[in-house]
């Protein structure tokens, strides 16, 4: 293929099949969390860390990695012990870390409106080796966690009064998620960028659920899809020269589209014989019932 001819394409698509590995496997466990936006709000404190990098001239990935994690912590803390107030710091913290970001951006020497596009849509020409390197290194943690630590994660996710008295550490692994979800957002940010990573997190997941039922199968078909819709996102980005993280989102949309046409009928199926294996469980018992007599009036 021709575009595997070039340096930049070989990098974006290794880091398109490692987003669409991480993302999904975090994103599992948001969803079962009900916290389905928290890779959104995460991307936006991630922004300071960008802004960050450019003007402390370090690596912007590695930075964003830092503040994005410092600010899952405080998403977390705020769950716990947020009240009343607890919506309008968690909007304060969003709106600030991206306000952060676009400061320091146009701070930095040599600043520009295109470094700041460049993270938040994505863009397969700005992918570094540096960038790579981080992206793998990053990755593996995101597979260790998510797959190692698989059960523990799922109960506490689907039941967190219940996980605790089986004697898990229910915070512990609280914040081992968020802090996962924010590794997997500077994953992301470099192909398919901060505003829409969480999208990629959710999107094939729901996809999953439409023809699944199990855990583990939702898991598997997801990491599926998400690995399909990046690489064919960057692909069609190469060739039709449009942005990498849009093309990627409305794939995944798309396939969540395709398989909610194609699971519809499917389930209504399911339901019938359910119906029908039900009713013929129950043809025994009523025969075996003598029929009363009808009073005549």
């Amino acid at each position: 293929m021709e575009l595997l001819d070039y340096a930049f394409m070989q990098r974006a698509l290794l880091a398109a099949v490692l987003v669409g590995i991480t993302a999904p496997a975090v994103g599992i466990y948001l969803v079962q969390r009900r916290q389905a936006l928290m890779g959104d709000g995460i991307g936006h404190v991630a922004m300071t860390g960008v802004g960050l990098g450019f003007l402390l001239s370090t690596s912007p990935v590695w930075m964003a990695t830092a503040v994005a994690i410092v600010g899952a912590v405080v998403m977390e803390l705020i769950r716990w012990y947020g009240k009343t107030r607890g919506d309008i710091a968690l909007a304060m913290l969003f709106y600030g870390g991206m306000a952060g970001g676009v400061m320091f951006i146009n701070l930095a020497p040599g600043g520009s409106n295109a470094n700041l596009q460049s993270y938040l849509f994505g863009s397969l020409s700005t992918v570094s080796e540096e960038d790579v390197t981080a992206i793998c290194l990053l990755a593996a943690f995101v597979v260790l966690v998510t797959l190692g630590l698989r059960r523990q994660l799922f109960a506490v996710s689907q039941d967190e009064e219940f996980a605790r008295v089986t004697g898990l550490p229910v915070r512990a692994l609280n914040l081992l998620t968020a802090v996962t979800a924010a590794v997997t957002v500077t994953v992301a940010m470099r192909v398919v960028g901060l505003l829409l990573v969480s999208a990629l997190m959710v999107v094939p997941v729901a996809a999953a659920q439409q023809l699944t039922r199990s855990f583990a199968a939702t898991f598997a078909i997801s990491v599926a899809i998400g690995v399909a819709v990046t690489l064919g996102g960057t692909v069609t980005s190469y060739y039709q020269d449009v942005p990498p993280g849009a093309t990627i989102v409305l794939l995944t949309i798309g396939v969540f589209i395709a398989l909610t046409v194609l699971a519809t009928p499917l389930a209504r199926r399911r339901a019938r014989a359910t119906a029908a294996a039900e009713a013929a469980a129950g043809d025994p018992v009523e025969c075996a019932v003598p029929a009363q007599p009808v009073a005549k009036t």
